[in-house]
C-alpha cells in the first residue's frame, strides 16, 4: 500500500483540492452549494490520487489479495456511511457541517496509520478533529470550515509526499551500497 500509492500523499492533495473547491463555494455561492462541491470533489479523490500516483511513479494500486485492501474498502464504506449524519447536522446548523465532515474523514485517517504504516496520520487525524471542535467552539463560518480542511490536508499531504519520497530514496541508496554476493 505504501509503495502503490506513495503513503497515500496523493490521495490527501486530492482530497484538499476538493475541501478548497468546497470553501470556494462557500464564499462565493451557496451553503448548499459548498456542500455539493465536497461531496462532489470527494467522490474524485481516489481517481485523482491515483493518477497522480502514477505519474509520480508508482503503480496506483495494490496487489491483489493485499488484506489493507479491504481495510481501505471498509474504512471507505465506514466514512460513506456518515455522510448522512454530517448533511443532517447541516440541516439544523449549516456552519457544523464542514466540522462534522472533518471529524469523519479524522477518524478515517486514523485507519490509514494501519494501512500505510505512518503514525504522522494518528496526528493528521487528530488535528482534523481538534480543528472541527474549535471550528464549532468559536462559532466559525461556513467557508473557514472548508478552508481549515484544505490547509491541513494539503500541509498532511506535502509531510507525507517529502517523507515518502525521502524514504524511497533511501532504500534505493542502500540497495546501492549494498555488495553484490556472487549467485
Amino acid at each position: 500500500m505504501r509503495f502503490a500509492y506513495l503513503s497515500g500523499a496523493p490521495g490527501i492533495l486530492a482530497s484538499a483540492t476538493a475541501w478548497l473547491i468546497a470553501g470556494l463555494f462557500a464564499t462565493h455561492g451557496t451553503p448548499q452549494s459548498a456542500i455539493v462541491g465536497l461531496f462532489i470533489g470527494g467522490m474524485f479523490i481516489h481517481p485523482v490520487g491515483v493518477v497522480v500516483a502514477r505519474a509520480l511513479g508508482r503503480p496506483g494500486n495494490h496487489t491483489t489479495g493485499n488484506p489493507l485492501g479491504i481495510l481501505a474498502l471498509e474504512s471507505t464504506l465506514q466514512m460513506l456511511l456518515c455522510l448522512p449524519l454530517a448533511y443532517a447536522v447541516s440541516r439544523y446548523r449549516v456552519e457544523w457541517f464542514f466540522p462534522a465532515m472533518l471529524l469523519i474523514i479524522g477518524g478515517r485517517y486514523l485507519t490509514f496509520a494501519t494501512m500505510y504504516g505512518r503514525r504522522i496520520y494518528w496526528v493528521c487525524g487528530g488535528t482534523l478533529a481538534l480543528a472541527a471542535y474549535l471550528l464549532v467552539a468559536m462559532r466559525a463560518p461556513l467557508a473557514l470550515g472548508a478552508y481549515a480542511g484544505a490547509a491541513i490536508e494539503a500541509t498532511f499531504g506535502m509531510i507525507v509526499l517529502i517523507a515518502a519520497r525521502k524514504s524511497a530514496a533511501r532504500r534505493l541508496a542502500a540497495r546501492a551500497i549494498r555488495p553484490q554476493t556472487p549467485a
